[in-house]
């Protein structure tokens, strides 16, 4: 059973997570639907439309955000225990501030758990459909690219003409294993293109032997065909770069078919890392907070303790983001990008609470 005041930490704490989430998922909304009216002003939609897309996408920004709001709800927790002077109440019936921390951290541990097993998981989802539904509006709806267990996909609408394409692997520049199947405006077959190699360096296609086969008759003198599609190695990347609309359980399946397709699944090894350490990001921020807060003069205004916590979110924010783009590109291990920075500021949360009950 939980103790009385067990009972009035968890219950404060939680109450001013939930008043900085909803406060910063507004901040979000309102950003958000002014770029979504924008987007939406020379098309004739219904007026909802702009409204329904941004509250999908909402939810997996603040789950981005949900760091520096564990860090930022703490501050407000303390704020109040200082200005209450509860701590002392608490110290006088036995309380000590590590076992403050203790619990608190152990909240943001459990909180961190189901963030990313229910909150990510839904938020992705939500994504998912914002993406599928704001696709329609645009022009990227002409071209599409699925990775599956036979390998690449993609449809591609140029010339007046559709082009289905497939490969079995990525080799730096080049396609292997290439079929391309060209139609009509009425989605008649017109020619259909094989090759064992396509360079996509650029949108100009340089395809390598091609057999070129036209009303069941195959040509097979051309040494070289260029075409003009809408991709190049770049643009594929791109179309596979946003992974914030997978859940868990797709993210591993699509980075099994990236690893079978020979194209690098880095990134999305990178993202389930970030996303498996996040209960314990969210228990390191808490008690650094704790710990700031705890050194920092209780006379500190309102004011003051606001703009120190959005100072310290930003600059963790551009932390991660050094070690996390070190990682991507390859110049350290992507295990050390996740939890290098993890480690740096464990190690000032450690000797903070060296001497935390003295304060």
């Amino acid at each position: 059973m939980f103790k009385t005041y067990e009972k009035y930490i968890v219950k404060s704490f939680i109450n001013k997570f939930f008043t900085i989430s909803i406060i910063f998922f507004s901040l979000i909304v309102l950003l958000s639907v002014l770029e979504e009216i924008s987007f939406f002003k020379n098309t004739d939609v219904n007026f909802i439309l702009p409204y329904l897309i941004t509250f999908l996408g909402a939810p997996i920004t603040l789950f981005e955000i949900f760091p520096f709001i564990f860090l930022i709800s703490t501050q407000f927790f303390f704020y109040d225990l200082f200005k209450k002077d509860e701590l002392n109440l608490f110290k006088i019936n036995g309380l000590s501030n590590l076992k403050i921390i203790k619990i608190l951290s152990i909240l943001s541990f459990a909180i961190g758990i189901l963030t990313v097993l229910i909150f990510y998981n839904v938020a992705s989802k939500l994504k998912f459909f914002y993406t599928d539904l704001k696709n329609q509006y645009t022009d990227g709806n002409k071209y599409l690219a699925v990775v599956t267990d036979s390998g690449l996909w993609l449809k591609d609408e140029i010339n007046n003409s559709t082009l289905i394409i497939k490969a079995t692997t990525i080799e730096n520049d080049y396609l292997v294993d290439v079929l391309i199947n060209e139609f009509d405006n009425n989605f008649n077959l017109t020619n259909t293109i094989q090759s064992n190699k396509v360079n996509i360096k650029n949108q100009l296609w340089v395809i390598d032997n091609p057999l070129i086969t036209k009303k069941n008759v195959t040509d097979e003198e051309t040494n070289q065909l260029v075409i003009q599609t809408n991709f190049n190695k770049e643009k594929i990347r791109t179309l596979f770069s946003n992974i914030s609309t997978l859940h868990v359980l797709e993210l591993f399946d699509l980075k099994k078919d990236y690893e079978n397709l020979g194209y690098s699944s880095s990134e999305i090894t990178q993202h389930l890392l970030s996303l498996f350490s996040t209960p314990f990001f969210y228990t390191i921020l808490t008690l650094l907070s704790a710990i700031i807060m705890f050194n920092m003069s209780k006379k500190k205004s309102f004011f003051f303790q606001v703009i120190f916590g959005v100072s310290l979110s930003v600059i963790i924010y551009y932390i991660n983001f050094i070690f996390n783009s070190l990682g991507v590109n390859g110049q350290i291990p992507l295990t050390a990008s996740i939890f290098l920075p993890l480690v740096l500021i464990s190690i000032v949360v450690f000797m903070g609470l060296i001497r935390i009950n003295e304060k």
